[in-house]
């Protein structure tokens, strides 16, 4: 998880006034400036009105992103219906980070992200496999029952996945990333282990600004 250097902006050092109700009782109201970070300028979000959007910045480079997946996973699914998830592969986190964010960006638009995240994060965090550069990233495509090889690479090499891993190089800057994983909320918020103190705290104050999120 680590952390690259940036300043936090005034706004941030305030508290958000969170609504201390139902489940969000039990919670200890998180602080700007501790728990999460408030953006001095808004980063674009891509959703209609009356969805919130949450947005998680991984690597398939990092072993945190890869022991924290199951986790994440399982968080997700428990998310309500007006909540949009997206993941943003970053341009951090080892030196084939381009390939690795059309990777992510192939398998999104096969539809097979669900398929495949965990699988990645096996095949490179436990296997060991050298998936390094685009040659041993579409000769794995090319070996994996469910997905069709030449279609990975045409989309692989495609403008529509490479314009796709510059917005999200874009868009992690715009949230001020400092190291994955993390999360942003609704353009305004981001979080990640380091700010909430743990994973799982960082999930916790993610669900609350999300509420704080359709306040507003």
């Amino acid at each position: 998880m680590k952390r690259r250097d940036f300043s936090l902006t005034a706004a941030s050092l305030g508290l958000l006034p969170f609504a201390a109700t139902g489940v969000h009782a039990q919670a200890r109201v998180p602080k700007a400036g501790t728990d999460y970070i408030v953006l001095g300028k808004r980063a674009p979000v891509d959703t209609p009105a009356g969805k919130v959007e949450v947005v998680e910045f991984f690597s398939y480079n990092c072993p945190h992103c890869a022991a924290f997946e199951p986790r994440l996973e399982t968080w997700v699914k428990q998310l309500p219906a007006d909540v949009v998830f997206k993941r943003i592969p970053v341009p951090f986190v080892g030196n084939d980070t381009e390939p690795k964010q059309r990777l992510y960006y192939t398998l999104e638009a096969m539809g097979k992200v669900d398929e495949f995240q965990m699988k990645l994060f096996q095949a490179i965090h436990q296997q060991r496999q050298p998936l390094f550069g685009d040659a041993a990233i579409l000769a794995w495509a090319d070996k994996q029952p469910g997905l069709d090889g030449k279609k990975f690479a045409d989309l692989f090499k495609s403008f529509s996945v490479a314009g796709k891993a510059k917005r999200a190089t874009q868009l992690t800057s715009d949230y001020q990333v400092a190291g994955v994983p993390a999360l942003g909320v609704a353009g305004r918020w981001y979080i990640d282990g380091d700010t909430a103190g743990s994973l799982d705290r960082a999930l916790e104050v993610t669900g609350l600004l999300i509420a704080e999120a359709r306040k507003s």
